[in-house]
């Protein structure tokens, strides 16, 4: 099968933090099994925007762009993403200590982990110019990045696109016409407290994945009636049985996994119980029916990984800067009940190799479903 699939198809690709590699794996079966698909729509926030952006600016065919994300992955480490200086640790618990205390005045604490390697290294392998050349070639109608924020604690996302892509306003998520440049990727994956907030027009920007109720609805707004969703969490991680470790007081990365599956986890969950829902009345109307204000079926297919993410993670902990090392340590994240923790901040080869794998046999496992998607 290799012609391209309908021109009204999306690509939602959500966070997760170093489990976005596992979308790659998802990515390099599509591209394997339909080499000259044309993806017009693609959404993504957090980590999921790094993989969309990529796409979206890469100029060559899908295989060779899917190739070369897979390459970048491979070769991407934890030191650059992000760093731990000890001279940052100083700083920030001094102004923590002295606003405590009120000795005087500090600027507020800003995140935990210095992210200006990622910076570099999106400026380094994203083309941002290739986002327009691949609209002006009719190859990309729109993308979107979502980030929340801080300022109305709505989900904003931003939309490069052809001029007719929509925009749109609801309650608590809008959409602003924008040209994607790193920053926009950067404010997507600002984890709150762990990476600091980005300040676009004028206003600071997290994480995309924090409030955002409905992770499907910005391929739908752009016009998609076929959505490959792709997610990072699993139900072997719900249905997994509790370690008698793991039955004694959580230690704080366990209960900061608990969050962070909330953040990233959760909403795409209950968005494609919502979108099922909705296409089940609406199948229900007699033929030519006119269906009632702007609804209309939206054909879904989602991959989600077979395994246990977090359970993959133990004995792949990278060797860690002696103080990044000492944090984890305290924080009980090198515990078998902390690596679910850890999972998202393990950006090692060794790690996001098999998360790529996974996706990929995953991928090939469900392909009768998802070409019944496609074709």
């Amino acid at each position: 099968m290799t012609e391209s699939p309908p021109s009204d198809i999306a690509i939602a690709l959500s966070g997760g933090g170093a489990r976005a590699a596992y979308q790659v794996g998802v990515l390099a079966a599509l591209a394997e099994r339909l080499p000259g698909a044309r993806v017009p729509i693609i959404t993504g926030v957090s980590a999921g925007a790094i993989n969309a952006t990529y796409l979206a600016g890469h100029r060559a065919p899908l295989p060779r762009a899917v190739r070369e994300l897979q390459g970048l992955w491979l070769r991407l480490t934890s030191d650059q993403v992000y760093r731990l200086p000890a001279i940052s640790v100083v700083k920030t618990t001094g102004r923590w200590l002295s606003r405590k205390l009120r000795w005087r005045t500090e600027p507020a604490v800003h995140g935990l982990l210095d992210v200006r390697p990622l910076a570099r290294f999106l400026g380094e392998v994203m083309d941002f110019d290739g986002i327009d050349h691949n609209i002006a070639a009719g190859r990309l109608e729109a993308l979107a990045l979502s980030a929340t924020s801080y300022a109305s604690g709505m989900t904003v996302t931003f939309v490069q696109g052809i001029p007719e892509a929509p925009l749109w306003h609801r309650s608590q998520r809008t959409a602003l016409r924008d040209r994607i440049t790193v920053a926009h990727v950067l404010a997507s994956c600002a984890i709150p407290i762990i990476f600091p907030a980005v300040k676009l027009d004028g206003g600071f920007y997290g994480d995309g994945s924090v409030r955002q109720t409905a992770p499907l609805a910005p391929a739908i707004h752009l016009g998609a009636r076929r959505v490959l969703a792709i997610g990072t969490g699993s139900v072997a991680e719900s249905l997994r049985e509790s370690t008698p470790e793991e039955r004694e007081y959580p230690s704080p990365a366990q209960v900061a996994a608990l969050l962070m599956h909330s953040i990233f986890l959760d909403a795409l969950d209950a968005d494609v119980e919502r979108l099922e829902r909705i296409n089940r009345l609406l199948d229900s109307y007699p033929p030519g029916y006119v269906l009632p204000g702007d609804l209309r079926p939206v054909r879904l297919s989602v991959i989600q990984p077979s395994r246990d993410l977090g359970a993959m993670a133990v004995g792949y902990l990278p060797r860690l800067p002696w103080l990044m090392d000492v944090v984890v340590r305290g924080l009980g994240a090198r515990e078998r009940r902390g690596a679910d923790f850890m999972s998202y901040l393990l950006f090692e080869p060794e790690y996001t190799s098999l998360l790529m794998e996974l996706g990929y046999q995953d991928a090939l496992e469900q392909w009768g479903k998802l070409e019944v998607l496609l074709k």
